[in-house]
């Protein structure tokens, strides 16, 4: 299987921290690849360098088989590597539908055509009912965004992502704050996208960790201490050690 986004060494250092280090990931085309790790890890750093927000002072990173190490977020989101809940920005005032397609636009062309008629531009609105759809939210597309509810505005964010046309998405905890209830939505979601996108996921939920991943990276003090499949995270003594604990690994 094809690497999809491979990374060389990549380090971030913040004065005397290294907040990561020398981390090399290699994530396979189709494949839901989980970073976890304690607080502090460097989990949102790493995440943030793999989106383009943040430079590295050292270290590569191919995507699609080209680098792009030191492209700039919007140059890396054209090619379809995308950070969802973070880099989405919800229009309060706007219907769900509407930006949804301003999503799509806003992959198609300059932003500020987003000012002409969007129903104007038939790709656009049929990309946005298409990954409304694949969110869930086909039923709610004519509500106002700011009328949704926690979990659905988390839907609504995976969906301007999914509009935006991405290959590659970078999820970074999309299930912080919901409840059991909204969790499993988005696992059922998730579980759905897989194959149909390369997904790297960011999650302190455990049970959603295990039930999506193909593979989990398990990130500690800025450096990778183990990758393997769900089973062999589960079974690894110093990741039982160091981050799942002897408890939680039994359960």
């Amino acid at each position: 299987m094809a690497s999809s986004l491979r990374t060389e060494s990549l380090s971030k250092r913040y004065g005397a921290l290294l907040v990561t280090d020398s981390v090399s990931l290699d994530i396979k085309e189709g494949e839901l690849h989980a970073i976890i790790g304690p607080n502090g890890a460097g989990k949102t750093t790493l995440i943030n360098q793999l989106s383009g927000e943040l430079a590295s002072d050292s270290g590569s990173i191919w995507f699609d088989g080209a680098e792009v190490s030191r492209l700039p977020i919007h140059e890396r989101a054209r090619r379809g590597l995308l950070r969802s809940y973070q880099i989405t920005s919800i229009f309060e005032d706007f219907s769900v539908i509407e930006n949804a397609t301003f999503s799509a636009l806003a992959s198609r062309r300059h932003a500020f055509s987003f000012w002409q008629p969007m129903a104007a531009d038939s790709q656009a609105t049929k990309a946005a009912v298409e990954a409304l759809k694949a969110a869930g939210l086909d039923a709610r597309m004519e509500v106002t965004a700011g009328d949704l509810g926690y979990g659905e505005r988390r839907q609504l964010e995976l969906a301007m992502s999914l509009a935006a046309g991405p290959k590659f998405l970078l999820l970074d905890e999309p299930m912080a704050g919901m409840s059991v209830q909204e969790s499993a939505s988005v696992i059922a979601l998730l579980q759905q996208l897989k194959r149909q996108y390369t997904i790297l996921l960011v999650e302190h939920d455990m049970d959603a960790v295990f039930a999506l991943a193909d593979r989990i990276s398990v990130l500690v003090y800025g450096k990778i201490l183990f990758t393997g499949t769900p089973d062999e995270i589960r079974n690894h003594p110093e990741v039982r050690a160091v981050y799942l604990g002897e408890e939680e690994a039994e359960a």
